[in-house]
């Protein structure tokens, strides 16, 4: 079995976009295939065996979420399950104003008019004096606000909204992509409405799930055959289902190490560009956040040229969300709390890994340093 951690990666800092393929996932992914490629839904013995599969994945799932295995819909990732969701509301929907393109467009495309938006403070989060003063004035359907996001890292107060929600009857969904597989997930079934992406944390791309509020709830957004308790038609992709769900297992016992270990790394590389950028603006600097993020707000130049130079010495950033890059003002949490457009041209976000290490932060604060004394000098490499 190939490991594909032996493959050095100190360079990586995009692990919001994606991450690779976790050894034990890949390895899940790769006996599955081998031994479980049949059709669910067919009715001979081996068929029985891959459906026997999908149930315990299901069962699995339901217990890192902390939350009815007959609620989980398998999907092709959290944008799927986004859209779903929206596609099938009825009623006004509640979203902040940070949440990731495919809950924001989803909701633009699906809903029209149809939506209100609740603002963050000035460290780019949702209070719940916000969402309170949204529902009194508009009464919404639903409420739906990111746990973490996925550009500044800043964690969501979502289950004190989901709280909140349920005395006042109302649906609550939160999009946990970022949150999972960094933090702990089990609370999370206390929200009507769950969605996430396997990807982002060391499972295959093209999988993910939608939690809904009742096993019962008759949502049907694929139509076709009987798969997922009718509600999304095509064979279910086993192989890759088992790889998630195997993923989340083996990074779950590790999260609060992890935690621990890694955010003084991301500090120390912060406070290293503080000290050599005078005028830095590190987003949500004073608001718990994810333990691998930081976006700035670099004191001058074009991010562009940023990621431009840091790629030619071997660092993988990015400029803001992967779902938004090449677009004017692509980082929807800086515009969201009033950027002016020269700071959204100059925004950057890095994201690291699980391993990543000192050495690797500490580098890559060098090469940031590097690249300013290099765009100071009119572009000229130093």
């Amino acid at each position: 079995m190939v490991n594909v951690f032996a493959v050095e990666m100190p360079a990586y800092f995009d692990h919001n976009a994606t991450t690779p393929l976790c050894p034990a996932a890949q390895e899940a992914w790769l006996k599955a295939s081998r031994d479980h490629w049949h059709n669910a839904s067919s009715l001979y013995r081996e068929a029985g065996f891959t459906a026997q599969k999908l149930d315990a994945a299901r069962e699995r799932l339901g217990d890192l979420l902390g939350c009815e295995a007959a609620r989980i819909v398998f999907t092709s990732g959290a944008s799927e399950s986004n859209n779903a969701l929206l596609a099938t509301r009825d009623g006004l929907t509640a979203l902040s104003s940070i949440e990731h393109p495919s809950v924001r467009e989803a909701a633009r495309h699906w809903l029209g008019c149809g939506t209100v938006e609740i603002p963050v403070n000035e460290d780019g989060v949702v209070t719940l004096d916000a969402v309170t003063r949204v529902i009194d004035a508009s009464q919404p359907a639903l409420v739906s606000v990111m746990a973490a996001n996925n550009e500044s890292g800043t964690l969501q107060p979502w289950r004190e909204i989901a709280e909140l929600c349920h005395r006042r009857g109302i649906a609550c969904h939160t999009d946990a992509a970022q949150w999972l597989g960094k933090l702990p997930a089990q609370k999370l079934g206390e929200c009507d409405y769950i969605t996430g992406s396997a990807h982002k944390f060391g499972g295959p791309k093209g999988i993910g799930f939608l939690v809904l509020r009742d096993e019962n709830e008759p949502l049907r957004f694929l139509r076709g055959g009987p798969q997922e308790q009718g509600r999304r038609a095509g064979t279910e992709n086993c192989p890759a289902i088992e790889a998630m769900v195997t993923a989340l297992e083996f990074i779950t016992p590790q999260l609060d190490t992890i935690a621990a270990t890694q955010a003084p790394l991301r500090d120390a590389f912060e406070q290293t560009l503080s000290n050599a950028m005078p005028g830095l603006r590190i987003i949500g600097e004073r608001a718990p956040r994810l333990w691998n993020t930081s976006l700035l707000v670099m004191p001058r130049h074009d991010n562009l040229k940023w990621l431009t130079r840091l790629s030619r010495l071997g660092f993988a950033i990015s400029t803001g969300s992967a779902c938004s890059s090449g677009k004017e003002g692509s980082s929807v949490v800086v515009t969201a709390l009033g950027a002016s457009p020269d700071e959204l041209r100059r925004v950057v976000r890095l994201s690291g890994g699980y391993q990543t290490t000192a050495e690797d932060w500490q580098s890559l604060a060098n090469a940031f340093i590097q690249v300013l004394g290099e765009l100071d000098a009119g572009g000229r490499p130093q």
